[in-house]
């Protein structure tokens, strides 16, 4: 039976896709009660005040913010130690944080911003802003960004431009997080692997070794989390788009697609995989050494030093095309009542500011820090080096309002029936993509996009 902290860890990476509940996409929608953008805006209190000069301190009266993330699992302690850190060398500054599960925390923020109750400064996934900025639940950053020297130099294209939407900021990246392969080296060394495959022919060379060697089914193909991700990571190797960048459609059924998820099921074909891999199985497996690959996000790498286990990391092989797979982001935000208060205003400047420059302690976490600049010092040694070594290789959802119930209801099942063999990969797809299509039509119109 699986423990409550795994289950809590299970929430809390299926909410790093973006798949907000249906419960949650309404209670978003809620929130905005149908006003317009501009009325929606208006809720929690007055009018934002000018920027304060960005100095790098903060010398006015005691002030406390509000911070709200939703780091519950085995990354929490490390922010925590961030928070704490901070509020020891700001003296006129208390950062009280707020540590909420990220599947509550995308159906509060909404509501507890427009009661004028909500975090004057937070982290949210990446492929939540432009729908919490669609809402007005937070504010655009192009401004504090700019004071706070922070550009483009010293972020990979792909997560720096993730966050603009609408032409205006309303992100500053924290991390990236992505899909890894993880191996067995113990199981690498009875099969002869003396390195890891990076390639379709060495990836298929390595499980037809480690067959030989007594591992018969190697590779345990997901019917749930992560093959939804798996799907867009070969998608785009394979030089697809899984949606227009517009979020006027999904293009799940091209060609491009279509042999991405044929590629996954055929793993089951060929024995590699069982046919019904129930969610987490396939990492429970992992651990367990019953299989010998599996395809995780990097924010396992805690979890697994702890097992005990004999195991390495590598990036995802570059199976279809080029060497491209899915990634996410942890962004800090603000919202307009930290903008209502001049001294608020400028403490969440220095809070903000100090943690970007401070991120590297988050790699502890098993993240990669976003900042170029804290990036090669902190990483050095680290299990995550190899993968952050092709940050310019990780692709981001667009910045679209709504993708992720769009995700969770029309792209996830499909996905899943082809892995279990009920649906073939081209019909299921072209399904998908007409149910996903329609949704991000009504995201549009609803979201003003």
């Amino acid at each position: 039976m699986r423990t409550t902290a795994a289950r809590q860890d299970r929430r809390r990476r299926l909410l790093s896709t973006g798949a907000v509940s249906i419960t949650a996409a309404l209670a978003l929608a809620a929130c905005g009660g149908g006003s317009t953008p501009e009325e929606a805006a208006g809720g929690g209190g007055g009018a934002p005040v000018d920027a304060p000069e960005f100095t790098g301190e903060y010398d006015g009266p005691a002030v406390e913010l509000s911070y709200w993330n939703g780091f519950t699992g085995g990354d929490g302690p490390f922010m925590q130690e961030l928070v704490d850190q901070f509020n020891d060398e700001h003296e006129n500054i208390t950062v009280v944080p707020n540590t909420i599960q990220w599947s509550d925390f995308y159906q509060r923020v909404p509501a507890a911003v427009n009661a004028g109750e909500g975090p004057d400064v937070g982290v949210m996934h990446l492929d939540q802003l432009a729908t919490n900025a669609a809402r007005n639940v937070i504010v655009p950053l192009d401004d504090l960004t700019e004071q706070l020297g922070l550009t483009a130099d010293d972020f990979s294209e792909e997560v720096w431009n993730a966050a603009i939407y609408q032409d205006q900021r309303y992100g500053i990246p924290l991390d990236v997080h992505s899909l890894a392969m993880y191996y067995n080296t113990e199981h690498f060394e009875a099969a002869g692997i003396s390195e890891p495959p990076t390639d379709e022919a060495s990836f298929m060379e390595a499980l037809d070794a480690l067959q030989a060697a007594g591992y018969d089914q190697p590779f345990w193909m997901p019917t749930l989390w992560p093959a939804h991700l798996m799907y867009l990571s070969l998608t785009w190797q394979n030089g697809g788009q899984p949606y227009a960048e517009d979020g006027s459609a999904a293009n799940f059924a091209d060609p491009e697609s279509v042999e991405a998820l044929e590629w996954m099921r055929s793993i089951v074909d060929e024995g590699y995989s069982p046919s019904n891999v129930a969610i987490d199985s396939q990492y429970v497996a992992f651990k367990n050494g019953e299989t010998s690959i599996t395809w995780d996000g990097i924010w396992q790498i805690n979890d697994l030093e702890e097992s005990g286990m004999a195991w390495d990391m590598a990036p995802v092989p570059q199976i279809l095309g080029e060497q491209l797979f899915w990634a996410n982001s942890h962004q800090f935000f603000m919202t307009r009542q930290a903008t209502q208060d001049e001294n608020k205003y400028a403490a969440a400047q220095v809070f903000l500011a100090w943690m970007s420059e401070q991120s590297g302690t988050w790699a502890q976490a098993g993240m990669i820090p976003a900042r170029e600049s804290v990036r090669a010092e902190a990483l050095s040694g680290t299990r995550q080096e190899p993968i952050a070594d092709l940050i310019d290789n990780m692709r981001f959802l667009p910045p679209v309002p709504g993708i992720g119930t769009v995700q969770a209801e029309a792209l996830e099942p499909a996905v899943s029936n082809v892995i279990l063999g009920e649906q073939e990969a081209q019909p299921a797809l072209e399904r998908a993509g007409e149910q996903a299509t329609t949704l991000m039509e009504e995201n549009l119109e609803s979201f003003g996009g």
